[in-house]
């Protein structure tokens, strides 16, 4: 191999098994030595047996020290580079997402192979965000990159925005920002909010002042799948937060439908997206903390309810607070079937990587089983092929979505 110019990162065994089976990240214990590298640059990662492993960003102020952007030692990374793998991003979704291209996720992080960078769109909207500094560096050409590739394929695309505001900036050693992206073409004019069509349904996105990067996308088809069993039955939507859940219910002939989240603010998003979609008739809205509100209605015995919807924020981030999160998710599961009549329905799921799919089951058959009853198993879902699962990165797995029947 010739001689590439890049600092050079020797790394343990371990990483090197990791590596070599397609992970992408090099952690700080793991480097055995290190040329001088700056934050942000690229880096070869080699065996300690001098093995050439790929190339990534190297970051000393993050845990994750080497992000692997490239296994092939004859990669160059100029703006070619870079503009293929935007290229192979868009063409990816617009085969697995069809008639939904219009609005979906572009780029899916280390499942695109751009390390720490996700970016939504939202009709001619593109909102990003940055969480990693070897990102950072190269988001001015990225992102307006990104929109003259969807124009040149006939999309209408007017403004990028960012919204890199995340605590994981600052693990990352960057401070947060947000703004639109000045580039030629693109507005920075526009007022933070546009609207959506998800599953004939319209929404309100307020990008700007929104969570993440203004409305979650990954529940798209689990939503409809939700739908299916709705008309005709009395619906609880807990953690409702824009209401799209209960919207989608609501909107498939469901006799009435009860959305609940804890944020007064989330309440009022989706009392409006209500509004926009002509539902307000068989919707109501309530500002209340679940847990609580499940084990009041548990301890009234009979229930209101006969289908009952649980889609929690992540309970856990890390490994470390794994139990806890099983306790929450445990609690909420138990009360929802305790509430729930015999051959009343329950969708439940998990959106946080750390609680793993079979501890999800585990606390679900731990769950029913505290309840007394026994759970007929209608759909295992996950997320949407625009959050595309890459099997040698565990991270990028990470949305558990259940239906059931209460029997």
């Amino acid at each position: 191999m010739a001689e590439r110019g890049y600092p050079k990162i020797s790394v343990t065994p371990k990483a090197e098994a990791a590596l070599r089976a397609g992970h992408p990240w090099v952690y700080g214990e793991e480097v055995l030595q290190a040329d001088a590298c700056d934050d942000g640059d690229l880096a070869d990662v080699y065996s300690g047996k001098g093995r050439f492993l790929g190339t990534g960003f190297y970051n000393s102020a993050s845990k994750i020290r080497v992000r692997l952007i490239s296994r092939n030692a004859n990669d160059r990374f100029d703006e070619a580079f870079y503009r293929r793998r935007l290229q192979y991003a868009v063409d990816y979704r617009r085969t697995v997402m069809g008639s939904d291209f219009q609005c979906c996720r572009l780029i899916f992080g280390e499942a695109d192979q751009f390390p720490g960078l996700t970016v939504d769109r939202f009709g001619d909207i593109l909102v990003a965000q940055v969480m990693s500094l070897g990102i950072e560096r190269h988001k001015a050409f990225l992102l307006p990159a990104l929109a003259e590739i969807l124009r040149a394929g006939g999309e209408d695309i007017c403004a990028v925005y960012e919204r890199s505001d995340g605590a994981l900036r600052g693990k990352e050693g960057m401070p947060e920002h947000t703004g639109f992206v000045s580039a030629p073409g693109l507005r920075t004019d526009l007022d933070g909010v546009t609207e959506i069509t998800e599953n004939g349904i319209r929404y309100r996105v307020d990008y700007i002042h929104g969570q993440k990067t203004g409305f979650f996308l990954d529940q798209k088809y689990n939503r409809a799948a939700a739908a299916r069993l709705a008309p005709g039955r009395t619906v609880l939507d807990c953690f409702t937060h824009t209401g799209a859940f209960a919207l989608n219910a609501a909107k498939a002939g469901a006799a009435h439908v009860c959305a609940v989240d804890i944020s007064d603010e989330a309440v009022a998003c989706a009392r409006a997206n209500a509004a926009l979609n002509g539902l307000e008739s068989t919707m109501e809205f309530q500002t209340a903390d679940v847990f609580e509100l499940l084990t009041s209605l548990e301890s009234r015995g009979k229930s209101p309810y006969d289908y009952i919807i649980l889609d929690p924020p992540a309970f856990t981030k890390s490994n470390a607070t794994v139990k806890n999160a099983i306790r929450g998710y445990k609690e909420i599961n138990y009360r929802a079937m305790k509430i729930l009549p015999r051959g009343g329905y329950l969708a439940t799921c998990s959106c946080s990587h750390f609680m793993t799919n079979d501890l999800f089951r585990q606390m679900l058959r731990s769950a029913a089983f505290d309840a007394s009853v026994s759970l007929r198993q209608i759909e295992e879902r996950q997320q949407a092929p625009d959050h595309p699962i890459l099997w040698n990165v565990p991270e990028t797995d990470y949305l558990k979505f259940y239906l059931f029947q209460i029997v």
